[in-house]
């Protein structure tokens, strides 16, 4: 009995929190219609309605994210759950290396590996299973992990081909001569490099010579939101130099005149904001820019701010565009489309791209090198250790016609 109780404790939770979501999104639906209906009336703003509508949608956003939190959290597996496995030789070493600082075990260990010499910023090479449990928490928190092609490698640099598209091809019966030769495909390459990515956290002695404290699941917590932060700034306006080169970063031109190394973009129709009549059409225009085989997994890309704002829209029957998921962790939907929400997306503005729209599988490709390594540092702050955390990330544009962007300008 303990243990369904147990069970049904986390889904009890969320389902408590998915109600006060809907019950609050109904609240908001209910004093926007309130502000609209004073507005015709009137053909004037309630300044104490305005701000009654933004407290509530600002409620709105909040408990959505409780709510994705709560699903993260049950998805996640239970630390001691199962029973521990015995460590292996080099993960003991390891963690000999962590507590006090013995590096002869893993040293060896690593010398005798083809695979994991040492690198120029030396640290050893974190057990695999260290590495997953960042690797995964870090997808947990980064959006565009979560929505973007994944790739590991083994080297600094992964070099992709790319076909130009000039390739010929028709059609022909089953009994014609094939004696035309068909056109050989101009290939080009595009390199994403991977770039250091770095934390440092620290801890006394004392925890370390706790043998209750579980060092490797305290080492990924200890990083896992530092990388995400970085790594989540990166994807979006990262300069491809000393970072991930991100989406903001490439040139993005009128999407009827774009070249094939251009992201394209859709004008709002008014600058810095939508248009004043009907602006829920760049909307429609922006879904419908990427082809049809990147609109079968489109989603929208933006910050919380832009989705209280694209909150308020309706169509021309009513009905809301922003639509709440009722599955718990499972995105919103913006006119029948996923929302992911990226803080580092930038607000509303005169010439701002805010808002982008694609197959961002497709379209944006992360590089992951394998190895997350660390090395041990008891004497620049001491009485705290540091440990010097790095792992190696790229990533950039591989499909420049699967991601549009709406900017906010006339034209």
């Amino acid at each position: 009995m303990s243990i369904e109780t147990k069970a049904e404790a986390p889904n009890a939770e969320i389902r408590g929190a998915m109600r006060e979501f809907l019950s609050a999104f109904e609240a908001f639906k209910h004093a926007n219609d309130e502000r609209l209906a004073a507005l015709e009336a009137k053909s004037a703003e309630d300044v104490v309605l305005n701000e009654k509508i933004e407290r509530i949608n600002d409620a709105v956003t909040e408990q959505k994210a409780a709510v994705d939190r709560l699903a993260l959290k049950q998805g996640r597996p239970q630390i001691g759950s199962a029973a521990r496995v015995e460590p292996d030789e080099r993960k003991a070493a390891f963690f000999r290396y962590m507590r006090v600082g013995d590096a002869t075990a893993v040293a060896s260990l690593e010398a005798k590996s083809v695979n994991t010499g040492a690198d120029s910023e030396g640290g050893y090479l974190a057990p695999n299973e260290v590495e997953r449990m960042i690797t995964a928490a870090v997808k947990d928190i980064s959006p565009i992990r979560q929505i973007a092609s994944v790739r590991e490698i083994g080297g600094n640099v992964f070099r992709k081909p790319v076909s130009n598209g000039d390739a010929a091809a028709g059609w022909v019966a089953e009994t014609t001569a094939r004696d035309t030769e068909t056109t050989a495909p101009t290939l080009t390459a595009i390199d994403f490099p991977t770039m250091e990515l770095y934390a440092m956290p620290a801890a006394t002695q004392t925890l370390l010579d706790d043998a209750i404290v579980d060092i490797e699941q305290w080492l990924a917590d200890e990083v896992q939101t530092e990388f995400a932060v970085q790594e989540s700034a990166a994807f979006i306006s990262g300069n491809g130099t000393t970072a991930p080169k991100g989406i903001l970063s490439y040139t993005i031109a009128a999407d009827a005149s774009k070249t094939a190394t251009q992201l394209g973009y859709i004008a709002s129709g008014a600058d810095g904001a939508f248009a004043a009549s009907n602006p829920s059409d760049a909307l429609l225009d922006l879904i419908y820019a990427p082809k049809q085989a990147y609109r079968a997994n489109g989603r929208f890309l933006m910050n919380r701010s832009v989705v209280g704002a694209l909150r308020k829209f309706k169509d021309s029957e009513g009905n809301y565009l922003w639509q709440p998921n009722n599955e718990p962790g499972e995105p919103a939907r913006l006119m029948g489309y996923p929302v992911t929400e990226a803080e580092d997306m930038p607000d509303i503005a005169s010439d701002s791209h805010s808002i982008a729209f694609g197959d961002f599988r497709r379209g944006y490709l992360i590089v992951d090198r394998v190895g997350v390594r660390v090395l041990r540092d008891p004497y620049s702050s001491k009485p705290y250790v540091l440990f010097y955390t790095t792992k190696r990330v790229g990533g950039g544009i591989q499909d420049f016609d699967a991601i549009k962007f709406l900017k906010f300008a006339a034209s």
